[in-house]
């Protein structure tokens, strides 16, 4: 009989071995800064984002943001611009985290631009490895990690 805690996920790839925590495999401490940001934090981050752009889509065109779309274009671009710069959105900032390259560096903005993209279409942020990488991480190789 197979035990279902010995079977590893398609996303972790050939010759992975178990990890004992988010980010081991990638050389990231277990807590504190520079580990991996859980899900709950992300959650948050995620929805301050979206309800600041909201507040501003209803503020600035809401005969326009019927459908939310308005929203979802400001939460793109708040995205790029601030994940290009300096690396965190509001919600990051507050939350205490930071989109890195796998090395520790800034995204900078083609992979903030790309890595937006992705997340806006909501798939590939709710599918994610055993280091807590959504598939709009891997595409740009980079990481949401805890600056705090």
């Amino acid at each position: 009989m197979i035990d279902r805690r010995d079977v590893g996920s398609w996303l972790e790839g050939p010759g992975t071995g178990r990890q004992q925590y988010p980010g081991e495999r990638l050389g990231r401490p277990a807590e504190g800064p520079g580990s991996v940001g859980r899900v709950g934090r992300r959650i948050v981050a995620l929805v301050l984002d979206w309800y600041l752009c909201w507040a501003l889509a209803e503020w600035l065109a809401p005969q326009w943001n019927e459908h939310g779309l308005v929203t979802l274009a400001l939460l793109f671009l708040l995205n790029v611009l601030l994940v290009g710069a300096t690396g965190h959105t509001p919600g990051h900032w507050l939350t205490g985290l930071q989109v890195q390259t796998l090395d520790g560096r800034p995204a900078g903005f083609a992979r903030a631009a790309v890595r937006s993209l992705l997340l806006c279409l909501l798939i590939p942020p709710v599918v994610f490895d055993p280091d807590q990488r959504g598939l709009h991480d891997r595409a740009v190789d980079t990481i949401l990690v805890r600056t705090r």
